[in-house]
C-alpha cells in the first residue's frame, strides 16, 4: 500500500487549520507544514499534528511555496490540501480504499474539488484537481498564482472529492497584486495565467482591460481548450457590463469554435435570449443544455446545475411567457426533482397551484 505525505502551505490560518487537518491527519502516513509567515496560533496549532514543521519566505511565488513544501516529503506520495479544505467523512472510506487498491504504476491520482454549495450543502461547483502526486522531482508546481503540476504519467480518476469552505474571506486583492507585480517587472504571463489574470481583473470590475486579455488569449494559437471555453464566458460577463450586448453574444457563440457546446456556454446564450424577449430562441439553447453530456474528466470547471436544474427551471419560464402553462408546469416539476427544496421551485409550484394548472 503507498504511503502519502499531506504538504501543505499555511500562514495564519488559526481558525481554519484544526479542521482540515483533523480530517484527514488519520488517513495519511506524514504531515509536512510549510509556514510563510503566521502571525498568529497557527504554527503553535499545526506542532500539534507533527513534528514536521519547515518555515520558507514568502515571495508572491504559490508554486514556489507548494514546491518547498513537496521537497520536504519523504513518502511515496505527495497530497496538497489548502487550510480551509475539508474531506468530509463520506470520503475517508473511500480515501483508503484507494490507498489499498492504488496500482503503483501510477503517477497521479485526480479528485474532484467542490469549492462551492447551494443552500442544501450540494456542490455546486466542482472540476478534478491533482490531488496525490508521484514523490518525484520531475514533477513540479508552476506559476506564481493558479498554480498547478502538469498532468504527466499514468493518471487516475477518482470520485473522491475535497471540499473548500472558507470560513472567513481572504484578501481579495492577492492575485490581482502578484499578476501586476509580476509585469511591473517585466515577466510576461504564459497563457493559463493569463486567463487567470483576465479573471482577476474581471472580478476587481476593470472590464475593459479584462476583455483585451481574454480577447488576446483567446485569438492565441496557445492556451487549454477548457480555459478558451471558460474564457468566453467570463468575456461575455465584461461586454455584459459594458452595455456591448452583441460582442457578448457573439464571443459566447465563439466557445463552439473550440469544441463542442457545453451546458454552461448554452445556458448564457440561453439567458441571452429570455432577457431579449426571444422565446423560443431560449428554448432551444436550453434544451440543448439539458441533452448535453456532463464530461467531467474534460478537467473544466463543472457548474451540475447547467446540465439539468438551470435549463428545467428556465425552459419553464420560457414556456409560461409563452402560455403554455402546462408545459412549463411539467419542467418545473422536473426541476423540482433536481432540488425540491429550491425557493425559485417552489414559488413555480405555488404559482401554478393557483392557477390550477395540473
Amino acid at each position: 500500500m503507498p504511503t502519502i505525505s499531506l504538504c501543505m502551505i499555511v500562514k495564519n490560518e488559526e481558525k481554519n487549520i484544526a479542521r482540515c487537518l483533523d480530517s484527514v491527519a488519520k488517513l495519511v502516513d506524514e504531515i509536512v507544514i510549510v509556514d510563510t509567515g503566521s502571525t498568529d496560533q497557527t504554527v503553535k496549532i499545526v506542532s500539534g499534528y507533527t513534528s514536521k514543521v519547515y518555515f520558507h519566505p514568502w515571495k508572491d511565488d504559490f508554486a514556489d511555496a507548494r514546491n518547498y513544501s513537496f521537497s520536504k516529503a519523504t513518502m511515496d506520495y505527495c497530497m496538497w490540501m489548502d487550510a480551509d479544505d475539508v474531506l468530509e467523512d463520506t470520503q475517508k472510506d473511500k480515501f483508503l480504499d484507494l490507498k489499498q487498491s492504488l496500482s503503483p504504476d501510477t503517477d497521479m491520482v485526480m479528485m474532484k474539488y467542490n469549492t462551492a454549495f447551494d443552500e442544501a450543502g450540494k456542490p455546486s461547483f466542482s472540476y478534478f484537481r491533482e490531488r496525490w502526486i508521484r514523490n518525484n522531482s520531475r514533477y513540479q508546481w508552476l506559476g506564481a498564482v493558479h498554480e498547478v503540476i502538469p498532468p504527466i504519467g499514468k493518471i487516475v480518476y477518482s470520485d473522491i472529492a475535497v471540499c473548500h469552505k472558507k470560513m472567513s474571506a481572504g484578501d481579495p486583492d492577492r492575485n490581482l497584486n502578484i499578476y501586476q507585480k509580476l509585469l511591473a517587472g517585466g515577466s510576461s504571463l504564459e497563457p493559463r495565467q493569463q486567463y487567470y489574470y483576465g479573471r482577476e481583473l474581471y472580478y476587481h470590475g476593470e472590464y475593459e482591460e479584462a476583455v483585451s486579455v481574454f480577447e488576446q488569449f483567446l485569438n492565441s494559437r496557445e492556451g487549454w481548450i477548457e480555459n478558451k471555453i471558460e474564457a468566453c464566458s467570463i468575456c461575455a460577463n465584461c461586454y455584459y457590463r459594458l452595455g456591448q450586448e452583441q460582442s457578448a453574444l457573439l464571443v459566447l457563440l465563439r466557445s463552439m469554435s473550440f469544441d463542442v457546446p457545453r451546458a454552461e456556454l448554452c445556458c448564457d446564450i440561453g439567458k441571452h435570449f429570455l432577457e431579449h424577449g426571444n422565446f423560443n430562441n431560449a428554448i432551444y439553447w436550453y434544451e440543448t443544455a439539458l441533452n448535453t453530456p456532463k464530461n467531467e474528466y474534460a478537467g473544466g470547471f463543472i457548474l451540475p446545475d447547467c446540465y439539468d436544474y438551470v435549463p428545467l427551471l428556465q425552459l419553464c419560464v420560457c414556456y409560461d411567457k409563452l402560455g403554455d402553462r402546462k408545459k412549463a408546469k411539467e419542467y418545473n416539476d422536473r426541476a423540482g426533482l433536481c432540488k425540491p427544496y429550491s425557493k425559485a421551485y417552489l414559488y413555480n409550484k405555488e404559482y401554478f397551484e393557483s392557477l390550477k394548472i395540473s
